[in-house]
């Protein structure tokens, strides 16, 4: 009888599914996903799952083409006679919606979670962009495991970053980058932030005279458009501080957002891996599997 869980990866997922496999000693599993002419998902298993246990691949970058395939694809395998399905999110979309902002808005947070909640049975994301939702219990009602990867950051830094200078964004990356300065066994200072529009981000950068000597690392959980390390780089150059280390760990860099954070004298751009991205250098999967591992069915 088999009776080990499969993976599944929903397209450009293979990597980690693969590696998961590997690390959980499970089965990979075949899935077709695609589009018809007119745009509309299709999706079909083509291992045997029935009695077994089953987790979905997907980090939700670009979430509107990948939500409604991958919930197509969750009620496959049920449908097929899986046990349970579980969610590897790496990147979790629509987190940043956390409350009602102006009026007549919704709080898309709530809303994908609850989507996803009825959709499988666990899910695992990498450090979700939680500010004003305190436990991703608040938006999904099901069983969760949340990779941290303050120090898998700090233990880059350590490995490539000579006397850093570690450097949050803005208050609510505190605590955050605390974290990974504790890891790193470094020195840290916060900006402080004004946000007017996606790409509108005023920063006001703290007395940085005492660190000329280090390496300033601007560290932050997403960069989308990067306007606020942008607007942070020249700053820092103006201070008399080195050409800063630029580290996310959710590489989302919308249009030209990469392109440009280079062009405005940013160092080495690094990343994890919960987004494929050529800044990609953190790996993560080994702390994925781990916490994959505490809430696969026995």
């Amino acid at each position: 009888m088999i009776t080990s869980s499969v993976v599944v990866a929903m397209p450009g997922n293979g990597q980690l599914a693969d590696e998961l496999a590997a690390r959980l000693g499970l089965e990979r599993g075949a899935a077709t996903v695609r589009h018809f002419p007119d745009g509309e998902s299709y999706v079909r298993i083509e291992s045997p799952v029935d009695g077994r246990g089953t987790f979905i691949v997907c980090t939700l970058d670009r979430p509107d083409d990948k939500l409604v395939p991958l919930f197509l694809l969750a009620a496959a395998l049920r449908e097929a006679g899986a046990r349970s399905v579980g969610l590897v999110a790496p990147y979790l979309a629509y987190m940043r919606q956390d409350r009602r902002f102006q009026p007549g808005e919704t709080i898309s947070a709530q809303h994908v979670g609850a989507w996803i909640s009825r959709s499988v049975d666990w899910l695992v994301t990498v450090d979700p962009h939680l500010h004003r939702i305190t436990d991703l219990s608040q938006v999904c009602r099901v069983p969760s495991g949340v990779v941290h990867a303050a120090g898998s950051v700090a233990q880059w830094i350590r490995a490539h970053v000579r006397t850093p200078l570690l450097i949050g964004p803005d208050e609510e990356s505190a605590q955050w980058v605390g974290a990974v300065a504790l890891h790193a066994n470094a020195p840290f200072v916060v900006l402080s932030k004004t946000r007017r529009g996606d790409r509108d981000v005023e920063v006001w950068l703290p007395d940085v005279e005492r660190w000329r000597s280090h390496t300033p690392v601007l560290v932050d959980d997403i960069v989308s458009t990067a306007r606020t390390m942008i607007e942070t780089v020249g700053p820092l150059r103006q201070a008399g501080l080195a050409a800063p280390v630029c580290v996310a760990v959710h590489a989302v860099f919308a249009q030209t957002a990469f392109e440009d954070l280079r062009s405005a004298g940013a160092g080495e751009i690094v990343s994890c891996d919960t987004i494929r991205h050529p800044s990609n250098r953190i790996p993560l999967a080994a702390a994925i599997a781990a916490s994959v591992r505490r809430l696969l069915p026995a």
